[in-house]
């Protein structure tokens, strides 16, 4: 424990952890420091990791039981809680927090670079907190008040257009399980009590209003997540891992590498249902998840 070193890397999101070998199983304390340390600086950068497939997973395990790789799309082959975040797929190039679309998102990701290109690439993370706060106060009531229907009903990771055959058949298995789930706009976080703003890509319109009102208004809030205040760009070297909180964060993978090989692996830790801050839940329309993920208490 006297060890770990906690580097802030921006004012508001991102910090290195020094100081601790990911490698080896932590004891209680140690993880318990990395849970705070998440819970304030929301992403959490460790360098230099002599981590595989398997070992990602023991790491994530700390924080919770895993989810499989993802609802639709498949894992990693021999490893069915591995998700391949790789460039041949299609590009995140869209801001969003993981899996949104499903009852109880992942309350965590972590992903750990296995190809890096020798630029570009880089991953955003946005601090969801730092934007609600950053509301003025008439913006921040009304968001307080409203929820938003978020759907897998379109591959964020494949823009619309130009879309050939191989992209075809990727987004027909993204949406081969199709989801609608109902979350706040303004979420509580379980653990340290902070409002965040609980939107991104799967976010397609706010409860009872038409698409194109509530384009306007996801619009204007998402525009407070990704002020460059609230962003953390890492740049990936080699054998890094990169921990964030799913609940409180959005990210965006930025395609700037002109098609060069880029992967990542991710590994997520199973959430809990969002709640409002009248302490109502998030509810589903359409779509099981149990498939999944297990819902954490």
């Amino acid at each position: 424990m006297s060890d770990i070193e906690i580097q802030k890397v921006t004012a508001h999101i991102g910090a290195r952890v020094l100081g601790v070998d990911v490698s080896k199983p932590l004891d209680d304390i140690t993880a318990a420091a990395l849970r705070t340390a998440l819970n304030e600086h929301k992403a959490l950068v460790f360098d230099d990791v002599d981590l595989d497939d398997e070992g990602q997973q023991a790491f994530a395990r700390h924080f919770g039981d895993l989810t499989t790789a993802h609802p639709t799309v498949p894992a990693v082959d021999g490893a069915p809680n591995v998700l391949p975040v790789d460039s041949e797929r299609g590009r995140a190039n869209h801001w969003h927090t993981d899996v949104t679309f499903v009852l109880n998102p992942p309350q965590a990701s972590t992903l750990r670079s296995i190809t890096v290109p020798p630029y570009g690439g880089e991953t955003l993370i946005a601090n969801s907190a730092a934007a609600y706060r950053d509301l003025p106060e008439p913006l921040r009531a009304f968001a307080d008040t409203l929820w938003a229907e978020h759907t897998n009903d379109y591959d964020y990771a494949v823009p619309d257009e130009s879309i050939d055959e191989e992209q075809a058949a990727q987004r027909a298995q993204f949406t081969s399980i199709k989801f609608r789930t109902v979350h706040p706009v303004v979420r509580v976080h379980p653990l340290t009590g902070e409002r965040g703003l609980f939107i991104g890509g799967f976010a397609q319109r706010i409860a009872g209003l038409s698409v194109g009102e509530s384009r306007k208004i996801l619009d204007l809030l998402q525009a407070y997540v990704t002020r460059p205040e609230n962003v953390l760009r890492w740049r990936w070297s080699p054998n890094q891992l990169v921990l964030f909180d799913n609940r409180i964060t959005q990210h965006y993978a930025i395609d700037n590498y002109d098609g060069l090989p880029r992967r990542l692996h991710r590994v997520t830790v199973a959430g809990d249902v969002p709640v409002g801050i009248e302490g109502k839940e998030s509810h589903s329309i359409t779509g099981d998840a149990s498939h999944y993920t297990s819902v954490a208490a």
